[in-house]
């Protein structure tokens, strides 16, 4: 069901109305704004490494993390990483039920996959000690690792992915638990996407987006932003991780990138920038570099048009709330489609960097 109370904007689609769910202090589904998660590589065990990854992202702007659960050592660290960490902690549990019930003691969620537990005892278990601390349960499906009935009976398809899913839901759902989230991913595109549209209209509960093992920076930003970023448009997704090989700060800001652009959530700088040219009577390239680090701090939505010649400065300005156009020695800032100033190259920068910072405030106090 779509919710229409809840489009990101007149020309996107309403995103669907789901379950909502609290983990930790962070709400999911409903009308809750798109959360962004992330995953520690620590062992967990070494809480003092892995408080410096949870800070880190913290600082970065995820929402939520997920810690691995590999032995008891692990389970039992849980209890004192909870006590100073700066966000909510997912445990990512595999096969031992009994790192889950430890782990409910003291995180804010469980990531699990029901069949991959053990027996209806065990699913009991875990979503007993869940369902006493009011805590939601993340069915993780991946298709590269379903079930052996689904795997042999659709392969690593998205049937085969979606019927997992529905039969991870009836295993908790016999147990009286609904207090659910769930993945469906692949490492692909096309799956990924396929096995959320076809498992969407079915269940009520909240989805967690992500591309599974996505590869490097260059790789992971194309798949997350074709499968996230179109599932998004289409108002799926409750929460999302774009998972990267490589620095934690970066899957954050492919999220948070991916959610701007996709029109779901309006906060930060919004770059427009021309291609390189021969009509270009600066270093463009540097420039741009230099503006978004300049900015990056400010989260009021803003379109920022940053251009390498009048010709296209006057056009696409008229677009953007505030733009620079460099040209030979010298350029303009432009606010609101109007020429606001010309300046000589020395002193542009500084000059539109403080133009920006104060539409930002203006704009922030007003709203």
């Amino acid at each position: 069901m779509l919710d229409s109370s809840n489009a990101a904007s007149s020309t996107l689609p309403p995103r669907y109305k789901t379950k909502q769910i609290l983990v930790g202090n962070v709400a999911i589904g409903g009308d809750a704004p798109i959360s962004v998660q992330s995953m520690t590589f620590t062992k967990t065990k070494d809480i003092q490494a892995t408080k410096e990854q949870l800070d880190r992202l913290a600082l970065a702007g995820a929402d939520i993390v997920r810690v691995a659960v590999s032995d008891l050592k692990d389970a039992h660290a849980l209890k004192d990483l909870r006590a100073i960490s700066p966000l909510p902690l997912v445990a990512d549990i595999h096969f031992r039920y009994e790192y889950a019930l430890i782990a409910a003691e003291s995180v804010d969620c469980i990531r699990i996959n029901p069949g991959n537990i053990g027996s209806k005892e065990k699913i009991k278990a875990v979503a007993e000690a869940c369902n006493a601390r009011n805590l939601p349960i993340r069915i993780g499906v991946n298709g590269g690792s379903l079930e052996k009935q689904f795997d042999e009976k659709y392969g690593a398809t998205p049937k085969g992915m979606v019927e997992s899913a529905l039969y991870n839901i009836k295993l908790l759902e016999d147990f009286g638990f609904t207090n659910l989230k769930v993945s469906l991913k692949a490492s692909d595109v096309e799956r990924t996407m396929a096995a959320y549209r076809m498992l969407r209209p079915l269940v009520e509960y909240p989805f967690h987006l992500g591309v599974t093992e996505a590869g490097t920076m260059f790789h992971s930003t194309i798949k997350s932003s074709m499968a996230l970023g179109g599932l998004l448009m289409e108002g799926i997704g409750d929460t999302m991780r774009c998972s990267i090989t490589g620095e934690l700060e970066q899957e954050i800001a492919l999220a948070r990138a991916i959610l701007r652009y996709s029109g779901r959530q309006k906060q930060g700088i919004t770059i427009i920038s021309c291609p390189t040219c021969g009509r270009i009577q600066a270093d463009l390239v540097s420039m741009v570099k230099e503006v978004e680090k300049r900015l990056s701090h400010i989260t009021t939505p803003l379109q920022v048009s940053v251009m390498g010649c009048a010709v296209n400065a006057l056009g696409e300005a008229k677009h953007a709330d505030i733009a620079i156009a460099f040209g030979h020695k010298s350029g303009m800032i432009i606010k609101e489609g109007e020429v606001l100033r010309k300046l000589p190259e020395s002193k542009l920068l500084e000059s539109f960097v403080a133009e920006v910072e104060q539409m930002a405030q203006e704009r922030s106090g007003t709203e």
